[in-house]
């Protein structure tokens, strides 16, 4: 059995069997991570293609300082991130406080990690790339907007109401103070 270092240096000398042995060992780890940002099994999967590319064409520059799990997350995150931009428009929304009225103290309800893997994948687009993005990959608002190509209030405006969707689809019923915004952020 292979260590992880020796199938990264076998992928750096360009061997296919090598390549494989990486591709089984965080395929399905990988595939997790993009199903999170696409809106099918169908596009997560052409986008693990894509990072994984994209990991063989880069994989010489890894030095091996830091974590190569996380050096290979990065890619796919950035995949799933260009695949979006070519596909969708993002809309500023307007600016609200912070996450100032959210209440998170609701009535306590047990969800699996699927059933709210599948609330955050039924986000809008916008609102399902922020919340990925802030609350689960833990990347600062500047980042995330400097990523998406919108504002730092349009990055925590649009997790705002990713967190309101889910909240009321949790059974917690949030509004922000004067605010009267569908699923879809738009005003009505």
């Amino acid at each position: 059995m292979k260590t992880l270092e020796e199938i990264i240096r076998g992928c750096q000398s360009g061997r296919q069997a090598d390549q494989q042995l990486l591709y089984e060992k965080f395929s399905a780890k990988m595939y997790a991570i993009c199903l999170r940002y696409t809106r099918d099994r169908t596009e997560a999967e052409d986008v693990l293609h894509e990072g994984f590319i994209r990991v063989f064409g880069a994989i010489r520059d890894f030095r091996g300082s830091g974590s190569f799990e996380g050096w290979m997350r990065r890619i796919m995150v950035n995949s799933a991130l260009e695949r979006f931009r070519r596909q969708h428009w993002l809309f500023p929304v307007e600016e609200i406080e912070e996450d100032a009225a959210v209440d998170w103290n609701g009535p306590e309800q047990v969800l699996g990690l699927s059933e709210l893997l599948n609330m955050v994948s039924e986000l809008p687009p916008r609102y399902r790339m922020v919340f990925n993005l802030c609350a689960i990959e833990g990347y600062p608002h500047h980042e995330v907007a400097g990523m998406l190509g919108i504002s730092e209030g349009t990055s925590k405006s649009n997790l705002a109401r990713a967190r309101a969707i889910l909240q009321r689809r949790l059974g917690h019923e949030y509004r922000h103070p004067g605010d009267n915004v569908n699923d879809y952020g738009r005003h009505g």
